[in-house]
């Protein structure tokens, strides 16, 4: 592991990043066997400026590992673009391809752990390698005014790369946390199949919670 360096201002990992041994070598088991695909680390999507910045926790295999855009490929972005496309977010040009001409309108999308983990599970020593990245995003002026934290580990990644504990504010889908030196910070349910499956999580649930991560972040751009 290799996460003390800095990442720069608002950078991506570069494509062949070796902080975390273990996701390299998951990569590229992915590599070998699916040549064609993105296997790389997956950049943030959207205006650089937007006041609002969705927080995934990482990229699903055969979804953004496979096109090389956040939430794309897999169940949870149908639910994800489909929600920001009702709230003025993006143009409903989603179609699970990189070139669907999807386009966000003052909202970016971004993960805590750029490269695909097996099992879906990151470990923390892979959180942390990665958290130069997230912390870029966070406070890059323009910082976004409103961070909305898919899932628990998310909302920990977020806390931690605003140099906070992640005790300080308790997780919870609609909590909402005012930082004193960062956006505010907003919780959901991860947009998952099986939080969609089980009814942990539904549409409508997630629709008011990114209405108010919407309505929080126009407020603050505002002025208001």
């Amino acid at each position: 592991m290799t996460g003390a360096e800095p990442a720069p201002a608002r950078a991506d990992p570069p494509h062949d990043c070796a902080r975390c041994p273990r996701l390299v070598a998951y990569r590229q088991q992915l590599r070998d066997r699916h040549p064609d695909w993105h296997n790389a680390p997956v950049p943030s999507f959207g205006d650089a400026t937007a006041a609002l910045l969705v927080v995934g926790l990482a990229p699903g295999a055969a979804g953004a590992n496979r096109t090389g855009r956040p939430f794309t490929g897999d169940h949870a972005g149908i639910v994800l673009y489909g929600a920001l496309a009702r709230q003025g977010l993006a143009n409903d040009r989603f179609a699970a391809r990189i070139d669907d001409g999807l386009e966000l309108r003052g909202c970016r999308i971004t993960n805590a752990i750029r490269c695909v983990p097996p099992g879906n599970r990151p470990e923390p020593a892979e959180i942390s390698a990665c958290r130069p990245f997230l912390a870029a995003e966070l406070t890059t002026p323009p910082r976004p005014a409103v961070a909305l934290a898919l899932g628990r580990v998310a909302w920990h990644a977020v806390l931690r790369a605003l140099g906070l504990p992640a005790t300080c504010h308790p997780f919870a889908h609609g909590a909402v946390a005012r930082l004193d030196h960062g956006p505010i910070l907003v919780g959901s349910y991860h947009t998952s199949r099986y939080n969609m499956n089980t009814g942990r999580l539904t549409e409508a649930m997630f629709e008011a919670v990114l209405a108010e991560a919407r309505r929080l972040a126009d407020a603050a751009r505002s002025g208001v």
